[in-house]
């Protein structure tokens, strides 16, 4: 679950057994949270939840500080990375990419080969992710060597069409789960984990 920006969620989150949550440090997004905030937010945080930091065409100085003042598990680069800048950082990345057709899907497979997932997310001209749209599952490639993501416009109703359809390693949710944007729903919460585990 993506776009954290109140402790009460993420403690939501846990309760409901997530593996990761997502913070976004990237200014130009309604989620966006400082260092300082992602402090406070990560104070209780118990052992086996990954934090994700989500990262949008940042300094290298900026990742550096992330790293060495927050528990950070995973980078997830949603910008114009290139594979040498994700890999300098010796951590355990995710390259987010727009899958606008099979061979981008591909040949983002091929050159983010040292990512630990690629994950697909609607293209959008105003904003880097939290779009609440979906794309065309269909481009997906049905055998790639990197494990997949999906994300973009998922919720409580298309979560378990999009499972059958692709069969992907993970699900990342921010907006769907959302009432306003950075303010999660429990309620929302709690029927798409229901519908991803199969319990009606």
């Amino acid at each position: 679950m993506c776009g954290m920006t109140r402790a009460e969620d993420i403690a939501q989150a846990i309760q409901l057994g997530v593996d990761a949550i997502g913070l976004i440090f990237y200014e130009k997004s309604a989620r966006y949270v400082t260092i300082d905030k992602a402090k406070e937010l990560l104070k209780n945080l118990p052992p086996f939840v990954a934090v994700v930091a989500v990262l949008v065409n940042p300094e290298k100085q900026f990742v550096q500080e992330l790293l060495k003042e927050l528990p950070i598990q995973l980078l997830q680069f949603h910008g114009d990375e290139s594979p040498a800048f994700c890999q300098q950082f010796n951590k355990a990345y995710i390259k987010a990419i727009h899958p606008e057709s099979s061979e981008t899907i591909e040949k983002a497979s091929q050159d983010y080969a040292k990512a630990e997932a690629l994950l697909l997310d609607t293209a959008s001209s105003t904003q880097r992710g939290g779009t609440g749209q979906t794309f065309d599952w269909s481009l997906i490639p049905k055998a790639l060597t990197s494990p997949l993501i999906l994300a973009g416009g998922l919720n409580e109703f298309n979560v378990g069409k999009a499972l059958k359809a692709c069969n992907p390693y993970a699900v990342d949710i921010c907006s769907g789960i959302e009432a306003l944007p950075g303010v999660k729903d429990p309620h929302k919460m709690n029927r798409f984990i229901k519908v991803l585990w199969g319990v009606k």
